[in-house]
């Protein structure tokens, strides 16, 4: 049940709140750099673990599973029990998987680890936005959120540099141990700091960002009514397979197989490739506000304008590098950085359709499908990637070749060609149910 009151938790966010997020941002900068901190030292990982590619695709496959299937069951919490908590226990569980990491000892006990990581991994970002949504007036929730996953992903900086460079100067177990107290240390931070909702309101509230209409929680767990009642509407698998189809590549490649892919299959030193994969996150960063923006301005031409052709950026610079004679020039591979960075940007826009098509009662039962699109293709990527390197007889780093490379990214073109079919399916058919285009007749559709 919702209580529905037609202003905004608080008409300013004041000092408090401005802390309160800086200190969420923060923690979700740690969460990224826990997310991506493998893919920095893949290598050394299959090295350590006499891993092929497939078990070493095992790693970020668990992973993102996890992280996708605790979307829904982390919006019912919530709604039920606010930010604090959640964010908290996900810093808590981030701790706990990198401790073990470090102590790991075979591959069975890392993939545990990476199970504990995706499930702290999955509580951040919602509860974010969860904590933007009730410190901060309605009108402002749009460009809050956007500067959200803008900042948070320079948590990627953190994993590619730091963590890097902390494993090659001292040993594993340092590094993932380092990791795992900082999360604990951000743990008690915001335990100390976080509050779910200001003194004003006493209770934790929803809002609509379009309308401002804030909506008090006292029961809000989405049931699988809530789930159907989400799916039927086409705005809402428009916004799934818009998620699953823009970020899986930058997904896989900067999660795992980027790093491996140009030093052992382009021949950069880790360096270089480190700075190609840092052009990677800073452009997506500036990329955002712009995407955002626009998705405003043209909301009834973003799949068209902005998603599809993000895709068709990133597939045409993939083949490029893959058809390209011997290794790639360099100026080639910063356009595919370039366009792999696109499709974060623009994976946002499927939040949008959520939040447009779905009323604040199963907003984050709408949230929660979406995300887990990005995060589905993501893991198939990463799984396909490693057992097409497998079958080629170079699933270890001793035999990574270019070739092999290039072979095993081409399963990529599959996961693009489907999502934007059911793009442009799911897009005609949100435009017929909000009246903008005609429904067809029998007759045309014979």
């Amino acid at each position: 049940m919702v209580s529905e009151v037609t202003r905004s938790p608080v008409s300013t966010p004041g000092w408090r709140g401005w802390l309160i997020w800086t200190v969420g941002i923060a923690a979700y900068v740690l969460a990224i750099a826990n997310r991506t901190s493998l893919g920095a030292v893949g290598v050394d990982a299959a090295e350590r673990f006499s891993a092929d590619a497939a078990t070493l695709s095992l790693f970020a496959v668990v992973q993102l599973a996890v992280y996708g299937g605790m979307q829904i069951p982390v919006g019912v919490f919530l709604d039920r029990y606010g930010a604090r908590p959640i964010i908290t226990l996900g810093m808590i569980l981030m701790a706990v998987g990198q401790l073990t990491m470090a102590l790991s000892p075979s591959i069975g006990i890392a993939i545990l680890a990476r199970v504990l990581l995706g499930a702290g991994d999955a509580m951040v970002f919602p509860a974010v936005l969860r904590l933007v949504a009730t410190w901060f007036p309605a009108q402002r929730g749009p460009l809050m959120v956007q500067l959200t996953g803008v900042i948070g992903q320079s948590g990627q900086l953190v994993a590619l540099i730091p963590v890097a460079a902390l494993l090659h100067a001292t040993t594993w177990t340092i590094t993932f141990g380092s990791i795992a107290g900082l999360g604990i240390l951000f743990a008690i931070l915001i335990f100390a700091v976080i509050r779910n909702h200001p003194p004003a309101v006493d209770a934790d509230v929803t809002v609509n960002t379009d309308t401002g209409v804030v909506r008090v929680v006292t029961s809000a767990i989405d049931t699988g009514v809530g789930i159907r009642a989400a799916w039927a509407h086409p705005g809402t698998r428009l916004a799934f397979w818009s998620h699953f189809t823009t970020p899986f590549a930058g997904t896989a490649f900067v999660l795992l197989w980027g790093m491996p892919f140009l030093t052992a299959g382009e021949g950069l030193s880790e360096v270089e490739a480190a700075a190609l994969l840092s052009v990677y996150v800073a452009f997506g960063m500036f990329l955002g506000p712009a995407l955002g923006a626009l998705s405003r301005r043209i909301p009834h031409q973003r799949s068209l304008v902005l998603v599809l052709p993000t895709v068709a950026l990133q597939l045409i610079a993939w083949v490029a590098v893959i058809l390209s004679p011997g290794t790639a020039p360099l100026w080639l591979l910063y356009i595919l950085a370039i366009a792999l960075a696109s499709g974060g940007p623009a994976s946002m826009i499927a939040f949008d359709h959520a939040r447009t098509h779905n009323p604040v009662h199963r907003l984050s039962t709408a949230t929660g499908l979406t995300n887990a699109g990005g995060f589905i293709a993501a893991l198939i990527a990463v799984f396909l990637i490693g057992l097409a390197m497998n079958l080629q007889g170079a699933g270890t780093p001793g035999t990574y070749s270019l070739d092999a490379f290039r072979l095993a990214f081409l399963t990529q073109v599959p996961l693009w060609l489907l999502g934007a079919t059911f793009i442009i399916i799911e897009r005609k058919r949100t435009r017929i149910r909000m009246g903008l285009d005609p429904e067809r007749s029998r007759r045309d559709r014979r």
